[in-house]
C-alpha cells in the first residue's frame, strides 16, 4: 500500500485513505448502477437498497460517468446496461475491468441468451440478469456473486465453455476442464467439489493450475 502511495499526490492519497476508512466502517456491499432508463435505474436501486447488507453508492446514465468516479465510489459490484449512450456497455465493461480487476460486473439486459451477452462476458462481466427479473432474482444475483458464483442461464454458460473447448490445443487436463465447466455455470467451489466427489482444497488446487495455464488473473 505504501509503495502505491509514493507515486500519488497528497489529495489522491487522502481520497484513498478516506475510501479505505469508509469501507472499514461500512461492511455493506457497495453497488453502482449504470443504466440510461431512469425507471429501471431507480427500480434496481430501490430493490438493492432494500437489503440491509447492500448499499447503492451511486447511479449513472453513461459508462463514462461511472468510470470517472470509479475510485471515489469504490464499488464491489457494478450493474450495467449494454445499450448506453456514448460508450456502450461492452466497451465500458472492458475499460472498468482494466481499471479495477477486482470489481464484479453484472449485466442488465433484454438480450437474454444473445451474442451480446456472450461478448459482455468475454469483456469481463461476471454474469447477467434480464430487465424482467423480479425483486428476488435481483437480490439472488448479488448473493451469487458474493458467494463466488456467476448468475447466467445454462445456455450462455454452455456458450462460454464451448468457446473454450473449440481450441484443439487445450492445455487443461480432463479434470481441470470438468471443474472449469462447472464453475462456468455458476457453481461454487463447494458445489463443484461435491458434484465431482473431491475435496474443496483439491478444487482450489486445480483452479490455481487453470489460472496458470490460461494466464488468467481473475475468475472472470
Amino acid at each position: 500500500k505504501i509503495k502505491d502511495y509514493r507515486s500519488k499526490s497528497i489529495s489522491e492519497v487522502s481520497s484513498d485513505l478516506t475510501n479505505d476508512k469508509l469501507k472499514m466502517i461500512d461492511f455493506r456491499t457497495r453497488i453502482v448502477i449504470i443504466e440510461d432508463n431512469e425507471a429501471v435505474k431507480e427500480g434496481y436501486a430501490l430493490i438493492l437498497n432494500s437489503h440491509q447488507d447492500y448499499h447503492v453508492v451511486n447511479t449513472y446514465t453513461t459508462a463514462e460517468e461511472a468510470i470517472k468516479n470509479l475510485r471515489r465510489d469504490y464499488p464491489d459490484i457494478i450493474f450495467t446496461d449494454l445499450d448506453l449512450p456514448g460508450m456502450n456497455g461492452i466497451q465500458g465493461i472492458a475499460k472498468i475491468r482494466k481499471l479495477d480487476p477486482k470489481v464484479q460486473i453484472i449485466v442488465i439486459t433484454v438480450y437474454e441468451d444473445s451474442n451480446m451477452v456472450f461478448d459482455a462476458l468475454c469483456a469481463g462481466a461476471t454474469g447477467y440478469i434480464t430487465k424482467s427479473s423480479n425483486h428476488i432474482e435481483v437480490l439472488e444475483a448479488v448473493e451469487q456473486i458474493i458467494n463466488k458464483g456467476a448468475p447466467m442461464s445454462p445456455k450462455i454458460a454452455k456458450l462460454v465453455v464451448s468457446s473454450f473447448q473449440r481450441s484443439p490445443n487445450s492445455p487443461l487436463s480432463n479434470r481441470e476442464t470438468e471443474i472449469l465447466s462447472l464453475l462456468a455455470t455458476g457453481k461454487t467451489y463447494k458445489i463443484t467439489a461435491d458434484e465431482l466427489h473431491i475435496g474443496m482444497e483439491t478444487v482450489k488446487s486445480h483452479v490455481k493450475n487453470i489460472y496458470s495455464k490460461l494466464h488468467a488473473t481473475s475468475k472472470s
